[in-house]
């Protein structure tokens, strides 16, 4: 599955063997729903970014906030032992324990820290 990205929104990008056509969906807005379609790459990216621009004209014209997806907040669920081994190394390496999982999950996805 491959991603579209506009204006801090992800997208999925999928293909429907019985319509034919490409969709997707705005990835991590839990109670909103964006969803858009195409019949190529180009026409599902103009549809993608049409849909974000109207989801963020409708939420002006009501007044409210739009959500944002992904906000950085995560509430993580660890074990005893794992909880307690990560504050130890990130005592030991003079970090906070947010600092060290933050760290510890850029670099198991490759990205720089």
């Amino acid at each position: 599955m491959g991603y579209l990205k506009y204006k801090g929104y992800t997208g999925s990008v999928e293909y429907s063997e019985e319509d034919k056509c490409l969709f997707g969906k705005v990835q991590g807005m839990s109670k909103d729903s964006i969803t858009y379609e195409g019949q190529t790459v180009e026409e599902l990216t103009k549809d993608f970014e049409g849909a974000v621009d109207d989801y963020l004209a409708l939420c002006e014209e009501k007044g409210v906030q739009p959500r944002k997806p992904y906000t950085g907040v995560l509430n993580v669920r660890l074990t005893p032992e794992i909880h307690s081994g990560a504050a130890m190394a990130a005592s030991k390496a003079g970090i906070t324990i947010n600092a060290f999982i933050k760290n510890a999950v850029a670099r198991a996805l490759g990205l720089a820290l």
